[in-house]
């Protein structure tokens, strides 16, 4: 030994994008000194009277859209990628390994059906990890005695699943998406004997189930096979109910706690808070609160591990991945949760609707995770439970590992149930600092969001793992509808963090890194697009009727910063869209929906904002749909657009759509018939680019609303409605 200090090898290495850095940072800069060339135009080109108050708009927008790209910069300046060493940690922890527990939550058994959440519940019980320190949790919001039968019935097929999975090594480790891959590798015969006796399980366990939902209720020689459903006998409503507690496996039964095999099975719990109508429920947020603390009380582990109930774990490998992380003797100190990335298993080649996100997931986390760590989205993800529950960071902290004892280690498990109620009933935070400095902070449709930037400004970091094979896999939105909603609650909910005490802008200075501030803004001001986004979706289109210039013509020096900007950001765009693996197809796709988005979800979670500012409204958690009927999941695979009912967003959407094919026909019919119609596209050439690309880009509303003949179409009372309501804004500004 030469006397000097060791130091292990570190559990995770952090790559810098220096290379992407090294030649966006230029081509940004220079995007930066075009946009204020086009600031510099406006500024000196609004003396014009019939276009003054337009132009002043356009100025107005075209500084928004400036302001917002500079922060959208952050998330692009910094990016860094994470590689963990599992065998590392297997070498120097294996023996002394955390216990881990696994949340999952669901709310609405008719949108969230029964076999979806057990499919999900077996499959991180089937971790690559031992199964004496985990334990899986299922918080059942909606209180249904179907969802607790599916737990039932999942909890002795998993004595012949998870030691399937772990024989012969599954991949994924949900049942129905294992059965589903026609791309299984069977090895041998006895494999393909065993993969037959536990599908025949699975299907007989399904058929089981998918009986008891269609007659609404657990039949009754099935509930008198276990003793939980006697807790269904004094239940009024899912929002009116005392607590439902039930330890399905535990290694306190060791009659009931085995594998096939032997083996101990991670233990399983059910949990059905207790809701009074009197009492706010808080949502997923309170839910989770009272999974800390009833998890608290039975298995206590350090580590806690959050799913949606239709985000099934893909890779078995990914608790050890997350422990590289959060065990690090250098750095796992700081690092208080491991975010994975959202993704989804329906979603088609070129991603319909936007699901996957593709520029968030391999761009922008990445770059937030170069200023201290992303956000917090709400799955998929690993914390320690120490900073869950509000512990603040301090130079002085260090992991300690080493498992406590169990709390109740002489109780037996109808006194841990008894003993645990308590902490899962309506009024146990009253006067407490729960959902304000302790578990997931409350006030807010996007509660992850908030706990997450609470949690990074007392001191802690997060890191970023996106694997090369995906951790978790979910179901995404397969109609427009659902998109658009899904997009009006998040938008929602991120701007009104903006607004309260939580805001990255004031509750974050000096707390976090400006980049990384600059990075929660990115998404809090999703919202307040819609404004800039409308404008520059109409005016210019409209002034094309009276063909008044708005932009720069052709033959005119400022005509160079426009094309710069356009030619440049769509260039890098679409250069971005696929690198992060999507298609050309695709990447347009994404570009319809990111308009979509800013001219009906975002404008409705903009004014519902407002409007809830002035206390005319409230928020509701929106639950998104996570099945479809056969004829839409058939259109959804073809790729066909789903409209199929009437909706405010839709009439927008297809107004907008309309107005700018009218203008559009109109300038065409302008430039063909008259004399020197040439010059007009010369004199306005961008204001026709633009229209153009509005009109392209709608091609799918078009057909919905005109060409297609299935359910899925735009219902012909919209379609009267937008045509009425475009016609009337044209006649009305073409006699102003």
């Amino acid at each position: 030994m030469d006397g000097r200090d060791y130091s292990p090898d570190p559990l995770f290495d952090t790559i810098n994008g220096r290379r992407r850095v090294i030649i966006y940072r230029p081509f940004a800069i220079s995007l930066f000194v075009a946009i204020c060339f086009i600031w510099v135009y406006r500024l000196t080109h609004i003396t014009t009277e019939d276009a003054k108050w337009a132009s002043l708009g356009l100025l107005a927008a075209e500084l928004w859209f400036g302001f917002y790209w500079l922060l959208t910069q952050s998330l692009r300046w910094n990016l860094v990628f994470r590689q963990p060493f599992k065998n590392r940690l297997t070498q120097r922890y294996e023996k002394r390994l955390p216990k881990v527990d696994i949340f999952v939550c669901t709310a609405e058994p008719e949108i969230e059906p029964a076999m979806m959440v057990i499919n999900t519940v077996l499959s991180v019980m089937a971790y690559e990890y031992p199964a004496e320190k985990m334990s899986v949790y299922l918080s059942d919001d909606g209180g249904s005695e179907i969802t607790f039968y599916g737990l039932v019935e999942a909890a002795k097929f998993a004595k012949h699943w998870v030691p399937f999975c772990k024989r012969f090594n599954v991949e994924p480790r949900s049942p129905a998406a294992y059965f589903n891959n026609t791309n299984n590798i069977i090895s041998s015969t006895h494999q393909a004997s065993e993969l037959a006796a536990v599908k025949k399980l699975y299907e007989e366990m399904e058929s089981r189930i998918e009986y008891a939902t269609k007659l609404k209720g657990v039949p009754k020689e099935e509930r008198l096979k276990h003793k939980g459903f006697s807790q269904w006998d004094s239940y009024s409503s899912r929002r009116d109910h005392g607590t439902i507690i039930q330890i399905l496996l535990h290694k306190k039964d060791p009659n009931n706690s085995k594998d096939v095999d032997g083996f101990v099975l991670p233990a399983l719990v059910y949990l059905a808070r207790e809701k009074r109508p009197q009492y706010p429920h808080n949502f997923k947020a309170g839910a989770m609160n009272s999974l800390l603390r009833v998890s608290s009380n039975i298995s206590n582990g350090k580590i806690i591990l959050n799913v949606d109930c239709d985000m099934y774990s893909n890779n078995s490998q990914s608790v050890r991945d997350a422990l590289c992380f959060l065990m690090d003797e250098e750095k796992g100190h700081e690092i208080a949760f491991v975010q994975f990335p959202q993704t989804f298993e329906n979603v088609t080649k070129n991603d319909l609707y936007g699901n996957i996100l593709a520029s968030i997931a391999e761009v922008e986390f990445p770059g937030a995770d170069g200023y201290g760590g992303p956000l917090y989205i709400g799955t998929g993800c690993f914390h320690k439970r120490d900073t869950l529950c509000g512990m603040k960071f301090s130079d002085q902290y260090r992991n300690d590992w080493e498992d406590e004892d169990d709390k109740f280690i002489e109780a037996s498990l109808q006194e841990l149930e008894e003993k645990s109620k308590p902490l899962a009933s309506c009024t146990y935070e009253e006067n407490t600092l729960w959902g304000k400095e302790m578990g997931l902070r409350y006030g807010c449709p996007v509660e992850d969001v908030i706990t997450g930037l609470s949690i990074q400004c007392q001191g802690w970091k997060s890191v970023y793992y996106n694997p090369p094979r995906k951790a978790f896999l979910g179901v995404a939105p397969t109609t427009l509808l659902q998109a658009l909603v899904q997009h009006k609650r998040w938008s929602e909910g991120d701007l009104q963090i903006l607004l309260s005490k939580y805001s990255p802008a004031w509750y974050g200075f000096g707390r976090i890194s400006l980049g990384l501030q600059m990075g929660y803004c990115v998404y809090c001001l999703w919202a307040p697009n819609c404004i800039a986004t409308l404008y520059y979706s109409i005016i210019p289109s409209l002034y094309l009727l009276k063909g008044i210039s708005l932009f720069p013509k052709m033959s005119s020096p400022w005509f160079i910063p426009f094309a710069y900007v356009i030619v440049g950001e769509t260039t890098y765009s679409l250069m971005e869209f696929l690198f992060s693996g999507g298609t050309l197809q695709g990447w347009w796709n994404d570009l319809r929906m990111w308009l979509y988005k800013r001219t009906s979800s975002y404008l409705f979670a903009f004014i519902d904002t407002i409007l809830k500012l002035f206390g005319f409204s409230d928020s509701a958690f929106t639950i998104t749909a996570k099945v479809s009927e056969e004829d839409v999941s058939k259109r959804h695979e073809k790729e066909i657009m789903e409209f199929g009912t009437s909706s405010p967003m839709f009439t927008i959407l297809a107004t907008l759509a309309l107005l700018n094919l009218f203008c559009f026909l109109s300038v065409l019919k302008g430039i063909v018939l008259r004399e020197g119609g040439f010059e007009i596209y010369d004199k306005m050439v961008l204001q026709i680019l633009l229209c153009g690309f509005l009109v392209l880009i709608n091609v799918p509303l078009y057909q919905g609303l005109f060409l297609r003949k299935d359910n899925g179409r735009l219902p012909r009372s919209l379609a009267i409605k937008s045509i009425a309501i475009a016609l009337v804004v044209l006649t009305s500004f073409s006699f102003a």
